[in-house]
């Protein structure tokens, strides 16, 4: 099927003059798990409270499984299911009793037994939710997230806190929502979790997409060119993108035989993600500097930092 689950067109959000996500669009295929990628402060949490309907956008269009999340009821409320940084839930009841009460507010909650199973938690179902250990709480956050069957998974860090072993089993459990036909939109710091798991992914920096594509091709054919490094026998430093590594090195043995510190690079999407986010980096640093120059010509630059604490106090 190639029907959307989501779709963004020219989404914004602004505070005052602070633009947080700047006229950024992309969609989500019906079964596809979509990373969203990008350092803190980027515009994902905002992108995604918005796409949730927890936080209304400035302008621009947004639709989740066909409705716009400022109008959802709930009805659409109960075809999500989201799993944040941190539930905050209360610690006096068990694992057990809380995800029964939870299955309670859905037509069609998954067997409470199985989704205990399902993330490592049958040892502690008894065990009152204070008393978990991070980790654990964790386990529980992503239980609360599935247990109501989900069109349309919202998973931002899930796997915060999980030991190796943890996340591997993690990532088999995504693996059989997907299987399920379960949409899913991840956040994560892992790039490993997000090569493991993602079907397409996009980078977000500065509020604006640095890069959208499928995983094993984004940032484009040149970031993904292997690189070959070595140094000369004075000492000087080189390196090559090439196509054809192996005829590089064999190149650098026939003429002077082993060069020091030989190494052939090939560029993962940890290496990828980071090199789109230095570039972005540098264009906003250049960016500022103009604007912080404008600002302060014009006197304007404290008038602007408070109608963003302003408007962002009049939000919350």
């Amino acid at each position: 099927m190639t029907e959307n689950v989501i779709e963004v067109r020219d989404l914004r959000k602004t505070y005052g003059g602070f633009t947080a996500v700047d006229a950024i669009s992309f969609e989500i295929r019906r079964g596809e798990t979509f990373a969203l990628l990008g350092p803190n402060g980027a515009g994902k949490s905002t992108t995604i409270e918005i796409l949730e309907g927890y936080r209304h956008r400035t302008s621009g269009d947004v639709r989740v499984l066909g409705v716009d999340p400022q109008r959802g009821g709930l009805d659409w409320k109960a075809r999500l299911g989201i799993v944040l940084q941190s539930s905050g839930e209360a610690g006096n009841v068990t694992v057990r009793e809380l995800l029964t009460e939870f299955a309670g507010y859905y037509p069609r909650p998954r067997d409470v037994d199985e989704v205990i199973a399902s993330v490592g938690l049958e040892e502690k179902q008894r065990t009152r939710v204070g008393k978990l250990s991070g980790g654990q709480q964790r386990r529980l956050d992503v239980a609360l997230g599935i247990i109501g069957r989900p069109e349309l998974l919202f998973l931002d860090e899930p796997t915060t806190g999980f030991d190796p072993e943890a996340r591997r089993q993690f990532w088999g459990l995504i693996n059989t929502l997907k299987a399920e036909g379960t949409s899913i939109l991840l956040t994560t710091h892992y790039l490993d979790e997000a090569a493991q798991l993602g079907d397409r992914a996009a980078v977000i920096a500065g509020g604006r997409i640095a890069a959208i594509g499928r995983v094993d091709e984004i940032g484009g054919p040149e970031a993904r060119t292997p690189l070959v490094r070595w140094t000369d026998s004075d000492g000087t430093a080189h390196e090559q993108r090439t196509d054809e590594p192996g005829a590089v090195v064999a190149n650098l043995f026939r003429a002077a035989g082993e060069p020091r510190g030989l190494e052939v690079v090939r560029p993962t999407l940890e290496d990828i993600y980071l090199a789109l986010i230095r570039e972005r980096s540098a264009a906003e640093a250049a960016h500022s500097s103009e604007a912080s120059a404008s600002e302060s010509s014009d006197g304007l630059g404290s008038t602007r930092t408070a109608d963003v604490v302003a408007a962002i106090s009049e939000e919350l």
